[in-house]
């Protein structure tokens, strides 16, 4: 019984040791991802990275990790219009599967989920700002971008008829798509009118309605859904085949 105990005991010790060591072990790996990450997305400070799943150690002796999660703040993303980029507010993407090399220069998710998040002033920057004639004597430009509830965008617009301004802007409700898996879409639902004055569709939609691209996530993450929300639009995102560094 005393030797029973004793082995008991060293069992307990040792396996409080395994967990610090795998828990310190888990956190180099974390830091270590997180600068390649820096370094080859070009982010002012490095994201957070988890590690999940328990042992980490074992995970790293079958070459692959069950889940990891990055959060990236104020990831800057290419829109295809030269030198533009548009603010992403809050980056997360949780990835599974990942295949990593043994100093963790590269690593590979077989799939990822995840969320963004842009604020309606960045949208903002993609819809017509300066005048546009819609009509004879009438035009009219994008003011501001706001939640119009239920997943819709509202769209301001501010008109001048005759050379006089319109007391008040004109709003719109806007259904917002993603395409190609790349391009936000904002589309009005109804055509507004200003100034009691009826316009053709065409010409008014070169105003109401805008597309915006974002390009270069990480990885090679696409968009997949977006819905209009308090704080601006809310982006889930998805991928296959996802480089996290290398």
């Amino acid at each position: 019984m005393r030797a029973l105990r004793i082995l008991l005991v060293v069992v307990v010790i040792l396996g409080g040791i395994f967990v610090i060591v795998d828990r310190v072990a888990v956190s180099f790996a974390e830091g270590e991802v997180a600068d390649r990450l820096k370094s080859t997305e070009n982010l002012a400070t490095a994201p957070d990275v988890s590690i999940n799943g328990f042992p980490f150690l074992t995970q790293v002796a079958g070459g692959t990790l069950d889940e990891v999660q990055i959060g990236i703040e104020g990831y800057e993303a290419a829109t295809g219009d030269g030198a533009k980029s548009i603010r992403i507010a809050d980056l997360r993407a949780d990835m599974t599967g990942v295949e990593f090399s043994s100093d963790f220069s590269s690593a590979t998710a077989a799939a990822a989920t995840g969320s963004a998040t842009v604020a309606y002033d960045e949208l903002l920057k993609a819809a017509t700002s300066d005048s546009t004639q819609v009509a004879p004597g009438v035009t009219a430009a994008v003011v501001g971008l706001s939640d119009g509830g239920n997943g819709k965008i509202k769209v301001t617009v501010e008109a001048t008829v005759l050379g006089t301004k319109l007391p008040e802007p004109v709003s719109v409700l806007s259904s917002v798509t993603v395409v190609d898996g790349n391009t936000v879409r904002v589309r009005a639902d109804g055509l507004p009118k200003f100034g009691g004055v009826t316009l053709a569709e065409t010409q008014v939609r070169a105003v109401t309605d805008f597309e915006q691209k974002i390009n270069g996530l990480p990885g090679g993450i696409k968009l997949d859904k977006v819905e209009a929300a308090e704080s601006g639009v809310h982006i889930t995102v998805k991928g296959s085949d996802v480089r996290l560094a290398g």
